[in-house]
């Protein structure tokens, strides 16, 4: 495996149906309104056949790190509402699979993420800042299930003042925010480094 590929096992559970989880995953033009911590701007390129697959979109996505990546998803398979499959490619370039699984109230999802960094920035320092990127990815998937599970709560809300009361999703990080984080942690490793080479 090269430096710059990556693979992520996501494993998610939350109150509600395959149905809901399926038309809340499976919509990309809604993604920017209950997950706008990761999902900046996402616009419909290709709206496939009728079950869904062939659709494609053009998104814009951004973690706590101060960089965003451009990329095209493409859904290539369908089972709905058990899941869906789709390639990506731009500034990383791979496939993911959604899986859902309905047990009593609760849905199981697990996503699987393999990719290639084409980035520049992604792909020359992988090699030394995996973990980094890494922790990037798994902060964007831990917002995309609190953000997943408000929105099914809004969904559930009996009424307007409990759907009210249900809190916005997590929104995105400030770039001057995510600079000093970058920064920080740019500091601690090399304090940690000049420890042991001392």
């Amino acid at each position: 495996m090269a430096a710059h590929d990556y693979e992520f096992i996501t494993r998610w559970r939350v109150q509600g149906t395959c149905e809901e989880v399926s038309e809340l995953l499976g919509d990309g033009e809604g993604l920017p309104r209950w997950w706008p911590s990761v999902y900046r701007e996402v616009r419909e390129l290709m709206p496939g056949d009728a079950r869904g697959v062939g659709r494609s979109f053009e998104l814009r996505t951004q973690g706590w790190l101060p960089y965003r990546l451009r990329w095209t998803l493409l859904t290539t398979e369908m089972r709905s509402p058990h899941g869906f499959s789709l390639t990506a490619q731009g500034d990383f370039v791979g496939t993911g699979d959604w899986r859902f699984a309905q047990e009593g109230e609760w849905v199981d999802i697990l996503y699987t993420w393999r990719i290639r960094a084409e980035k520049p920035l992604l792909r020359h320092l992988s090699f030394l800042l995996k973990p980094v990127f890494s922790a990037n990815h798994e902060w964007a998937m831990a917002r995309g299930l609190t953000s997943l599970e408000r929105e099914l709560r809004r969904r559930h809300a009996p009424t307007t003042e409990a759907r009210s009361a249900v809190p916005p999703p997590p929104g995105p990080v400030s770039a001057l925010r995510a600079t000093l984080i970058l920064l920080s942690g740019a500091a601690g490793m090399a304090a940690l480094l000049g420890y042991l080479l001392h």
